[in-house]
């Protein structure tokens, strides 16, 4: 199986932690002289058990992996949805949804561009039809420049 891992560089966070950590102890330190004996003598075994925990931590983390290691196969692909091999009929459908509406936008396109073609073939049909000029008129050449100079 491919896999790509990459491991991110951990002396950012471990900076940004370290001043969170600060800023948290010099708070804590200028309320400590208000607090009683008995609630200062926790906290600082807390605190001796907080700081064990970060550096065991930070142990194991560094001795798994390297900061910035990455590993890397060969003959991966790149693959929306996570790289599943079966999709379901839905999915399938839903994928082929933009498709369709695409082709039937260009059928109700061409239809629109069919039918204003018609209606204007019609038009000049009907105009034609309806004039009072013997159809031999329309075929007189100085009657077609008189149509066209008209028009104009």
């Amino acid at each position: 199986m491919n896999s790509l891992q990459y491991t991110a560089p951990t002396a950012d966070l471990d900076a940004r932690v370290t001043r969170f950590g600060l800023r948290v102890a010099a708070g804590l330190s200028e309320r400590s002289a208000e607090l009683p004996a008995d609630v200062s003598e926790r906290l600082r075994f807390a605190r001796e058990q907080a700081l064990a925990r970060a550096q065991a931590a930070r142990a194991a983390r560094t001795a798994t992996a390297p900061a910035s290691t990455v590993v890397a196969q060969g003959g991966g692909s790149l693959a929306l949805g996570g790289g599943r091999r079966e999709r379901g009929l839905w999915a399938r459908a839903l994928s082929l949804l933009p498709l369709a509406l695409l082709l039937a936008g260009l059928l109700l396109a061409q239809r629109g561009q069919f039918h204003r073609e018609l209606v204007a073939a019609a038009e000049v049909d009907t105009a034609l039809l309806s004039d009072s000029l013997p159809p031999a008129a329309f075929r007189d050449p100085g009657f077609a420049e008189f149509l066209r100079d008209s028009q104009e």
